[in-house]
């Protein structure tokens, strides 16, 4: 055996070992004080000691490795502290101190209590409105993300259907299984008598209506909620208002495009003023996630004169299986069997969250007859001479920052192919062995790609964690009224 190799398994194995000791301290207070360690945003409880070897990996910025045994040398020293905040962030911690900085237990002390004080809220109720593709994905993370958890409760879903036995045992069963995602990575037990799904030992509340203002949230203790409506079928601001009638909801996001309220794609555009301010907002279309953060870098480092968006879309639920009627052109035809030409409003809605980029954006779409796991090719005419290897390298830097919510990955796999990236939590995954650049070195062409259900979903969950943070207080809707469902009690 060779020497470099020697060295290579010695070290992965020290890695291997302090990665099980910090999974080992942060289940001890976690067990024992009912502290959460995260790590960038990353629950370090109940997680296997692979699971944070990659995150290692993956958290490699300009080649120098992320020092594990700093964040070892930490946890060692909170175990000994006699108070501590109940959610610590160890990465933001270690990342707080320089390298030539005297770790001791006043500074941690300091360090730990002032990051508190800026990273902490109150736990915020969600309520999903639907239960379907992203709803359940929603659900799924909630329900067992610890890191969430601590600023999101699910409280409720609400549905068409009538509430009975029948319907919540097709509900779990939907939950727990999925042919794209894989099996649910928890405990669901039904509850009949509440009409409720115990969620890994949350309770959560179905609820049936047909429209918005037919619930009374206040009957079933939820107050100042935040609702995610991943129905598709509000999108604008006179319908979606109607989820605030009841007045215990404080703030709607609707996971899909709207005409007349905020988009916001995370990490883009959602600390803006006129944002914030608002009720009612939409997180846009996948395809405007995935691409926003990649041109809004190649917009500030280069400038950008002109960018054509071909979209490979999956199929969605929108299309049909086989041949038959449908009001869109093609949509009509049999999803799992053709490539379909559509549209797409990713374009327009770029230019909206990216104001520099109005009118220099064409956009079109086509379906393929795969079920998940999209990419979208940007030929993209820049106002400076560039090379590759330093684009890569500029967008190296926002791959291998350590997040939980990311918006742009980079991936050097020359065999990468669309179910590779299933279940990739970053937004958009630049393909680097396809970039491309013309002779004159000002027409690059990117290929990204996304999951359109998995990667969606986490910037909803990104920007419901930043709204949960900001003050809630649902204010008062005049001129609609509040109708109370009646009992929804049934006997067993």
């Amino acid at each position: 055996m060779n020497n470099m190799l020697t060295e290579c398994l010695t070290q992965f194995e020290k890695q291997q070992e302090e990665c099980l000791t910090i999974t080992l301290l942060a289940n001890s207070l976690w067990k024992d004080r009912k502290v959460l360690c995260l790590y960038h945003g990353y629950s370090l409880v109940d997680e296997k000691v692979e699971y944070l070897l990659n995150i290692n990996r993956q958290s490699i910025a300009e080649l120098t490795p992320y020092k594990l045994h700093n964040i070892l040398a930490i946890m060692k020293d909170l175990m000994c502290l006699p108070e501590l905040p109940s959610v610590i962030d160890v990465g933001l911690l270690k990342d707080s101190f320089n390298e030539s900085q005297l770790i001791n237990k006043e500074s941690l002390i300091a360090k730990l209590w002032s990051i508190h004080l800026q990273h902490t809220a109150d736990v915020k109720d969600v309520v999903l409105y639907g239960f379907g593709r992203i709803g359940r994905i929603l659900a799924r993370e909630l329900c067992t993300d610890a890191a969430l958890k601590v600023q999101l409760k699910l409280r409720a879903v609400v549905t068409r259907d009538p509430i009975n036995l029948n319907m919540l045992q097709k509900r779990a069963s939907l939950l727990a299984k999925d042919s794209i995602h894989g099996p649910f990575r928890g405990r669901i037990d039904i509850d009949e008598q509440s009409h409720s799904l115990i969620i890994n030992g949350l309770q959560v509340r179905f609820i049936a209506a047909q429209h918005p203002n037919e619930i009374n949230y206040k009957d079933y203790g939820i107050e100042n909620a935040l609702l995610i409506d991943n129905t598709g079928k509000c999108r604008d601001k006179k319908n979606l208002a109607k989820h605030l009638t009841c007045g215990s909801i404080a703030k709607v996001i609707v996971t899909a495009p709207a005409k007349d309220i905020p988009n916001v794609v995370y990490g883009v555009n959602h600390k803006q003023s006129k944002i914030t301010d608002q009720q009612l907002y939409s997180t846009a279309s996948c395809t405007t996630n995935a691409i926003a953060p990649v041109l809004e870098v190649l917009e500030k480092e280069y400038g950008i004169l002109k960018v054509h968006i071909e979209t490979i879309h999956a199929y969605t639920n929108d299309q049909n299986l086989v041949d038959n009627m449908h009001e869109k052109a093609r949509r009509g035809r049999a999803a799992a069997l053709n490539m379909v030409i559509t549209e797409t409003g990713a374009g327009s809605a770029i230019a909206k969250i990216i104001p520099q980029l109005k009118d220099k954006i064409t956009a079109n779409a086509i379906r393929v007859p795969i079920p998940n796991g999209s990419l979208a090719i940007l030929v993209v005419e820049l106002d400076k001479k560039i090379a590759i290897p330093d684009v890569q390298q500029l967008f190296m830097g926002f791959s291998l920052k350590p997040a939980k919510h990311k918006q742009i990955g980079l991936c050097f796999d020359e065999d990468l192919v669309s179910s590779d990236i299933l279940g990739n939590p970053a937004t958009g995954i630049i393909d680097a062995s396809a970039t491309s650049l013309s002779a004159d070195g000002r027409t690059l062409t990117l290929y990204v790609w996304y999951d359109n259900e998995y990667g969606y979903t986490m910037q909803v969950l990104g920007f419901a964690g930043y709204l949960a943070k900001q003050h809630m207080d649902p204010k008062p809707v005049h001129d609609l009224k509040c109708k109370q469902i009646g009992s929804m009690t049934y006997s067993n």
